[in-house]
């Protein structure tokens, strides 16, 4: 029998995705176990029908939560979830939907589901997490708050945890710069946390988004927090770590974002500072060093799939972001396949001496190459 409410104001959500959002909201199923169940039996609906003995087939799954599957299969609590949710005017974005972000759904054991207040775009693609310790230095928040704002001036979406200390000057440093911030949560939506940054919360889901796996009603526990790092670096081209000691949390994301073949970024801190050393031991193993935006830009490989930025410009690696509006005019005249200099000197208001000179300077910063027959391409990376 269908569980749907009939209600012709409520908008429909199909029993694939409540299953979906059932199996997500059941003590003891994380990612892991998620991914188990959909890789065995297809489906969140096929999880729910299989027999016990099936469900224990599985390595790590018990009697106890096999009795919770069986239990929930009505979806009983994902149909109040999600009235809910439509109530707190928090949307749901499904692993299969479009609107899933791409570089996370390429990741190990992406979430089903997440719960998203705010806005997600499709200039989110560009996207840096800035991440550190909560007991962090004035250096650390002051270049926290300067390189999250010089990034988001850019055009890149600032990624971060809502934790105190360095998350926190991360995402107030795009905010005030004008630009987009991600707050990655641990707990529900429900739950602001820490407490205190109830109004910065508020702030970011109206200039960006609030994201999270976790049930609307699910509390802080320690676990969940490095849980959720593994989507702090998979939604980000690269992670960003600004002050770290050796036993911070921040140091999860980048081991995640090394995993899912990112960049890892440090910030260098002094050598007699305890608060640097998680940094300092990452630059020394291998991770690139930065001082300013520009290193983050120019570090930074090609995209996926070209995006259109903010300022309405098909960006294919994130440091054509650095260009001035003549460089990025002539730029976007030029194809992936060859294409005429002529047919560049035509579509521009400028002397052809400034269009060559700009055909040099891009090609000098590895975004064109120049073809035999007076042609150029953009190359892709």
């Amino acid at each position: 029998m269908s569980i749907t409410r009939d209600d012709s104001t409520l908008p429909a959500i199909d029993r694939e995705s409540l299953a979906l959002l059932q199996l997500n909201m059941i003590p003891g199923i994380g990612p892991r176990f998620m991914s188990l169940l959909l890789a065995k039996f297809g489906t969140a609906e096929q999880v729910f029908a299989a027999a016990g003995r099936d469900l224990l087939s599985i390595n790590g799954i018990g009697p106890k939560v096999s009795a919770a599957i069986t239990a929930a299969s009505d979806l009983a609590q994902a149909q109040q979830e999600w009235e809910r949710c439509l109530e707190l005017n928090t949307g749901l974005i499904f692993r299969d939907s479009p609107a899933y972000p791409a570089s996370l759904s390429e990741t190990s054991d992406p979430p089903p589901v997440l719960y998203v207040r705010g806005d997600l775009l499709e200039q989110d693609q560009l996207a840096v997490a800035i991440v550190g310790s909560r007991r962090c230095t004035h250096y650390g928040r002051t270049q926290a708050h300067k390189i999250a704002g010089s990034l988001a001036r850019a055009g890149v979406t600032i990624i971060s945890g809502l934790a105190r200390g360095i998350d926190s000057c991360a995402h107030k440093g795009a905010l005030e710069a004008g630009g987009r911030t991600i707050a990655v949560c641990a707990p529900g939506l429900s739950t602001i946390y820490p407490p205190e940054h109830r109004t910065l919360a508020d702030e970011i889901s109206a200039q960006g988004a609030l994201i999270t796996e976790s049930p609307l009603d699910r509390k802080p526990q320690r676990g969940l927090f490095p849980q959720r790092n593994r989507i702090i670096a998979g939604m980000s081209l690269g992670t960003v770590i600004v002050e770290a000691g050796r036993g911070s949390g921040a140091l999860h994301t980048a081991r995640h974002a090394m995993e899912q073949n990112r960049d890892v970024f440090a910030v260098p801190g002094r050598i007699d500072c305890s608060a640097s050393d998680g940094c300092n031991d990452l630059i020394r193993d291998g991770a690139i060093l930065i001082r300013n935006v520009d290193d983050v830009l120019e570090a930074l490989g090609p995209l996926m799939n070209p995006v259109l930025s903010r300022s309405d410009s098909v960006v294919s690696v994130p440091r054509e972001l650095n260009l001035n509006d003549q460089e990025r005019e002539v730029l976007n005249l030029i194809d992936f396949a060859p294409t005429p200099i002529d047919t560049v000197l035509a579509g521009v208001e400028m002397e052809s001496s400034r269009v060559l000179s700009t055909l040099t300077v891009l090609e000098m910063r590895r975004l064109v190459r120049r073809l035999p027959g007076s042609h150029v391409e953009r190359t892709p990376g």
